[in-house]
């Protein structure tokens, strides 16, 4: 059975367009400023432990396991980009870009897990309530404000989801840092303590809305779905619009990780045609899907004769389908 594998790294005498699609399958990802992520939120984190033990405060305890949390999740994230831009080897062929996946989608459930111990401790915080100094409170969440909002700036436009699961971490902690600011006057003026478990359950909230959707991503890629931003039925159009391509069948579309998207199909051309004369045909489809980012192609070239069902979609379920074809041949 034949195969041709597609890439997008051809010379002008390669390719009929004059378009440069050679970047898809790179992603550029800021594991220095990853390093100095890293550093700082130790700073945070050790602030805060001290300011929450002084202070007595819930809230800014909660906001410390949750920069606990960053520290791990952002060491899990430094080290998953220093991996993922390993090359391709004989045991892991697609590259190790995935770690960034899975230190995003561990990063998403840690937040879930400090999420429901903030819960825990807020409903008997509600119960009893203690007295809390404020002063203590300033002091710790505006050093936390000050370095949660640089770090999280100078990587706000990242599209790694690896690295915005780590800026969402950031992003978290400046608005819990700055919600124990607000509770922290509120009880200056009013003696009200029980806004400290009140406010701990807002930031909760807040970080288990952001860690949902980030385990949600991380899950579809996981189990290699389409991408959110490809057009599946638009996509297979495009290819059958293709030039000498009479058919497509056998689609798949996914992420090798964000931003890293690959299909492989089957593709139906005339059977009197050479493979020299096949290339041009490759050529056009590699282009048109370069459009839809999607830069690691695989076609399997076939003709007509050859046995396979009239459907973009890969019947996995039947798995004694191919064997019936065969039989029936």
């Amino acid at each position: 059975m034949a195969h041709e594998h597609a890439h997008h790294h051809h010379g002008p005498k390669d390719h009929g367009h004059h378009h440069d699609h050679g970047d898809i399958l790179h992603t550029h990802a800021p594991a220095g400023k990853m390093g100095r992520a890293f550093a700082l939120t130790c700073v945070i984190l050790v602030v805060e432990l001290a300011g929450g033990a002084i202070s007595h405060s819930l809230a800014l305890m909660s906001d410390a396991g949750h920069v606990l949390t960053d520290v791990f999740a952002i060491g899990l994230s430094w080290f998953a980009l220093r991996q993922s831009v390993k090359p391709a080897d004989e045991k892991m062929t697609f590259g190790y870009a995935r770690w960034g996946i899975l230190a995003a989608l561990l990063n998403g459930l840690t937040l879930i897990a400090i999420t429901l111990w903030i819960l825990w401790e807020a409903y008997h915080r509600l119960e009893h309530p203690s007295a809390v100094h404020s002063l203590w409170m300033f002091v710790s969440a505006a050093v936390g404000i000050c370095i949660n909002l640089y770090l999280a700036a100078g990587m706000r436009d990242e599209e790694n989801l690896n690295v915005r699961s780590a800026v969402l971490h950031m992003l978290g902690d400046a608005a819990a840092s700055a919600g124990v600011i607000v509770a922290g006057i509120v009880i200056l003026l009013t003696h009200w303590y029980l806004v400290d478990p009140l406010l701990s359950i807002a930031i909760a909230l807040f970080i288990a809305f952001g860690a949902w959707r980030i385990v949600r991503q991380t899950i579809k890629i996981l189990m290699e779905a389409t991408p959110q931003t490809i057009d599946f039925r638009e996509v297979v159009g495009k290819l059958k619009a293709v030039p000498g391509i009479h058919d497509v069948h056998d689609v798949h579309v996914w992420a090798i990780t964000n931003g890293q998207n690959a299909l492989s199909c089957h593709a139906v051309l005339d059977g009197n045609m050479t493979i020299r004369e096949s290339q041009q045909i490759l050529r056009d489809a590699e282009h048109c899907l370069a459009h839809f980012g999607i830069g690691h192609v695989t076609i399997q070239i076939e003709d007509g004769s050859h046995p396979h069902e009239n459907r973009a979609l890969c019947k996995a379920a039947d798995q004694s389908g191919e064997h019936h074809h065969h039989e029936r041949d």
